[in-house]
């Protein structure tokens, strides 16, 4: 199968991105489309730099199907991987009809051209989101009970599940492979490609680095009366270069399975850390001291939650390789990088 178009819908966006590198790493020819809403021409600049090789990008709405469809027709896809996506939460509960409209538009729209076109492996970025707050163990398995999500961005997770379930269900032609990321952080090791927040970070980590840096005065830690070992939320951090290889394998696997196959794996590393830890761990890599403060809980964290990913490793081969230190290690140095730009 190598050497043959995959289309990477969102693929200049942080996972995108990396995934694009990942995929030209294994022989592949990644066909980005992405209306760079989330992200910026460097993100690609950044890929070419990486890899040596020209990259195929269309700037263009995923959920526009007519213009999709002229893509399609240059192309004899193997494979789709979709990120295109609005991701944040707290927007998504403030503009709902956004992120309905986008994430379910543009993933039907995908659909329906893998579908004419005959596009047999559709791999879909999905969340651990979909488990809202766990009950009972906070490791969770792919079969822990889903509980309602706390947002729409989440609800459109579990709804394109729904969809690609139903479709994988009925399709002649199509696999499909769901992947729950936990918290997915750490950028590139040559610091040409990493997570690119427009605005005030939404996540933990470009925050830290961004006070760290200076572009934010202070970290505010939203509660330190949870349950946890140091009154923090935990989360599985998970290196972003580790969860882009997994998408390739994902590929990979879904090749050999037979039509109909629909699998749903976690993508994490396992292990819980605190927010606490993350900033502790940043202060050894930088020798910094960060400024931060604690502040009031906020609504909809969920107290704590880390993958069991055993199924992802037994199916695909695929486990993480590298540390938190090593993805806190790599975020610093592409935030350093931007300072210098």
């Amino acid at each position: 199968m190598n050497g043959k178009h995959i289309l990477v819908t969102g693929g200049a966006g942080y996972i995108g991105s990396h995934t694009v590198v990942a995929l030209i790493e294994q022989g592949f020819i990644p066909v980005i489309v992405d209306d760079f809403r989330n992200s910026e021409q460097r993100m690609i600049d950044g890929i070419m730099s990486i890899t040596n090789a020209k990259v195929i990008v269309y700037q263009q709405d995923v959920s526009d199907t007519s213009a999709l469809r002229s893509i399609f027709k240059q192309f004899d896809f193997q494979g789709i991987i979709h990120f295109a996506a609005d991701k944040a939460v707290g927007e998504s509960v403030q503009n709902p009809l956004k992120y309905y409209r986008n994430n379910l538009g543009s993933l039907i729209a995908c659909l329906e051209l893998a579908e004419e076109f005959g596009v047999p492996n559709f791999v879909f970025s999905s969340s651990c989101t979909v488990y809202g707050s766990p009950i009972g163990s906070y490791e969770v398995t792919e079969e822990t009970a889903q509980q309602d999500a706390s947002s729409p961005y989440g609800a459109t997770k579990q709804m394109g599940e729904r969809i690609l379930e139903d479709v994988a269900r009925s399709s002649k032609t199509m696999k499909v492979l769901n992947l729950r990321y936990f918290n997915p952080v750490g950028a590139h090791p040559s610091g040409l490609i990493g997570e690119l927040p427009l605005g005030k970070p939404n996540n933990l980590l470009p925050y830290v680095t961004q006070t760290g840096s200076g572009k934010q005065d202070e970290l505010t830690i939203f509660g330190n009366d949870y349950d946890t070992p140091d009154g923090t939320c935990v989360r599985d951090y998970i290196h972003v270069v580790d969860l882009a290889e997994a998408h390739v394998k994902g590929i990979e696997w879904l090749d050999l399975q037979p039509v109909n196959a629909c699998e749903v794996l976690n993508l994490g590393t396992g292990k819980g850390s605190s927010v606490l830890e993350i900033i502790h761990t940043f202060e050894k890599v930088s020798g910094k001291q960060l400024n931060w403060k604690f502040g009031p809980r906020r609504a909809g964290d969920v107290e704590q939650i880390f993958a069991n990913a055993h199924r992802a490793k037994e199916l695909l081969g695929w486990e993480t390789k590298k540390s938190l230190e090593q993805a806190v290690s790599d975020a610093w140095n592409w935030e350093q990088q931007q300072q210098n730009d």
